[in-house]
């Protein structure tokens, strides 16, 4: 064919005109479903399917205009036209009016586009610097009958709030900030600029049986606008869909992305059974509070649900959590280690990439095996797959604390504050390696920080009290701590009795150990240390023959609890100082050993017990082995570091006092 008349052809058949008219025409078209389908809140591959077939138009308008004529007789086949018909010529001025006004409405269509995307894209900050891709879940309000079903409102929120979690283009705050609030605040945009947010989901739950109602309204909290509002009655084993739905709902409208995974996590269906749901929601909502009662309930639940459905991922990760920390305190015992590692391997197995069930192993390899690299590599696993999860991040703070890396664990600390800005225990964790670096003022920020959040919390104030006493200002210590009241298993009691010791009010301090030792309600180990302490007072006093009782029979009960499982770093510590005042140097050493090697890979510990067995070695009068463990001691951070004012002021030094190597240290700064 001779391209000169081809061209020629495709021109008399208007194939040119039909092109760029439906190329105008398609670009409208785009432009105003980009428009519309995310008002209609349609699913994103519906986009991509229309401009496909777009696409595909073009093809069959330009095949369209070859193979057909328009005649006045009407559409005809081309070899149905004979050649001497005239085939009616758009006029070009009509033809370019036509073309103008469709690529107007184009453009101001894009124009729309361009000038209503800035406040999200270039704009997503607002003048308080808030991204509008953020989100607090508040309370949900408990509208059953059966007030005791607050739980099950709880537990929504959470899984909700789980589901959110693994979004990373959303900045989600976690529950313990939230639930602060109440359900239906009046002031959102108050709340919202103390949690950092623009949005805010409200909502209620009822339940009878098992019918569940879940009445939710998402709201830009900025503006106090409604977003969108929706009431869901399902039955209780279907509320899986609901939880997926709505994280899927609040992420299109706030325009967040979702990867392949994320939208694969956020649908996942935990389980059919009903009644193992509604026992893992029971465990979900005490999960997070403190205090062993509340972990021993948590621990039952999750059980329940295990035993109701095997196969239940999410119930073995979070009983995989509970029964970890019930490990680490109080039941340091062999059972509870198997316990543990039975829930937390059964997870994995169920979920193997599933940031719960990495951060189930990250935390028994942390509480239970001391595995700091393993601990830290699965809970930056679980960190990958749930972004927005702070507990996780607090937890990868504690383990970098741990390996010595005292900068890093403060920066990703201050990243889960700024994903839950109420939680007091971060706060707390963030003035704590403060403390360790004897960054004094920092720590004390870091304390008001937890003191605004619950200015009541007693050991706060103590742990705020003790920076001062750190840097010898015993006097400040004091007023802050004296009208404190401490249970006897509270750190701050222990604190109390110290700060009486360096004043060397030693008979204070026998009116608060005495009552705890004649207790026979207090834990066996808390009266052994008291009874210890009651014999250094009489060492402090040269009172040996009045020590040597209280220390023999402290031994018996400190070797009796070991010899039953206890043989953690507590009573270890205890048992050295006993062993060296009774003057038996080859158990003592033998303890002073057991204690540096097990925890010789906990950079946050080991200067602790460094210091711990150079006090024996003190007791021993053996100077030249005590003074390099505290130069090593004073150099690195550690929890409550020693400070050369600790040094001036502990009695328990007095022996090594004149010694010069040891006034330097004490006299430093």
């Amino acid at each position: 064919m001779n391209p000169g008349k081809f061209f020629a052809e495709l021109k008399r058949r208007n194939v040119y005109k039909v092109a760029v008219a439906y190329a105008v025409i398609a670009w409208l078209l785009i432009q105003a479903a980009s428009i519309l389908f995310p008002t209609f809140e349609a699913p994103q591959w519906v986009m991509k399917v229309f401009v496909v077939i777009v696409a595909a138009g073009l093809v069959i308008a330009l095949v369209i205009a070859w193979a057909f004529e328009m005649t006045p007789e009407g559409m005809k086949r081309t070899e149905d036209v004979r050649p001497d018909e005239k085939i009616p010529q758009w006029s070009r001025r009509k033809f370019a009016a036509l073309i103008l006004v469709l690529a107007i409405c184009a453009a101001a269509l894009l124009g729309y586009q361009v000038f209503r995307a800035k406040p999200t894209s270039a704009g997503t900050k607002e003048q308080s610097g808030v991204s509008v891709k953020s989100i607090a879940v508040l309370p949900f309000e408990n509208l059953s009958e059966d007030k005791a079903n607050a739980y099950f409102a709880e537990g929504i929120q959470d899984e909700i709030l789980t589901r959110l979690s693994k979004i990373a283009d959303l900045k989600v705050i976690s529950r313990t900030s939230t639930q602060r609030f109440k359900s239906t605040p009046n002031d959102l945009r108050e709340i919202a600029k103390q949690l950092g947010v623009a949005n805010i989901l409200e909502g209620s739950v009822q339940k009878a049986n098992d019918q569940v109602r879940i009445s939710v309204q998402l709201i830009n909290a900025l503006n106090d606008s409604h977003l969108w509002a929706e009431t869901y009655d399902r039955k209780l084993i279907d509320v899986f869909q609901v939880e997926t739905d709505l994280a899927q709902k609040i992420a299109t409208s706030l325009e967040a992305k979702l990867t392949g995974r994320e939208k694969k996590e956020i649908a996942v269906r935990g389980t059919v059974n009903a009644e193992a749901y509604d026992a893992f929601l029971h465990a979900l909502s005490l999960l997070n509070r403190q205090g062993v009662a509340d972990l021993e309930e948590s621990i039952k639940f999750s059980r329940r649900a295990v035993e109701l459905d095997p196969n239940y991922a999410e119930a073995w990760c979070s009983l995989g959590f509970a029964e970890s920390q019930k490990y680490f305190y109080p039941d340091h015992s062999e059972a509870q280690l198997a316990r543990a590692r039975t829930a937390t391997e059964t997870a994995i197995r169920l979920a193997p990439d599933s940031a719960e069930a990495a951060g189930a192993l990250g935390v028994f390899n942390y509480y239970c095996l001391h595995d700091y690299d393993a601990a830290l590599t699965q809970l930056e696993k679980s960190r990958e797959r749930a972004p927005n999860n702070a507990n996780v991040l607090l937890g990868i703070g504690n383990v970098k604390r741990r390996k010595g890396l005292l900068d890093e664990s403060i920066a990703v600390q201050h990243e889960a504050a700024r994903l839950d800005p109420l939680n007091e225990d971060i706060w707390v964790n963030i003035g704590r390696g403060c403390r360790g670096l004897r960054r004094f003022d920092e720590a004390r920020t870091m304390f008001d920080h937890a003191l605004a959040i619950a200015p009541s919390d007693q050991q706060v104030i103590a742990e705020r009290a003790e920076t001062y006493l750190a840097q010898g200002d015993l006097e400040t210590s004091r007023k802050i701590v004296e009208p404190l009241k401490f249970g006897t298993g509270e750190r701050g009691f222990g604190f109390q009795v110290v700060l009486l010791i360096f004043q060397r009010r030693f008979e204070d301090v026998e009116k608060m150990v005495a009552p705890v030792v004649a207790d026979a309600q207090q834990p066996p180990l808390f009266r052994a240390i008291g009874r210890v302490t009651l014999a250094y007072l009489h060492v402090a006093k040269n009172d040996r023959a009045g020590a040597e009782p209280l220390f023999a029979q402290a031994e018996t009960e400190l070797n009796q609890l070991r010899a039953a499982g206890d043989d953690g770093v507590l009573l270890r510590d205890v048992l050295l100082g006993v062993e060296a005042n009774l003057g038996h140097r080859e158990q003592a050493q033998t303890i002073a050993d057991s204690l540096l090697e097990t925890t010789r890979n906990d950079a946050w510990q080991f200067p602790r017990e460094q210091e711990a067995v150079a006090r024996a070695y003190v007791i021993f009068r053996d100077f030249d082995r005590a003074i390099p463990l505290l130069e090593q001691a004073l150099k690195v951070p550690a929890v409550e570091a020693i400070t050369p004012a600790y040094l001036r002021l502990d009695p328990s030094w007095d022996p090594i006092r004149n010694d010069p190597r040891f006034q330097k240290l004490a006299n430093g700064k």
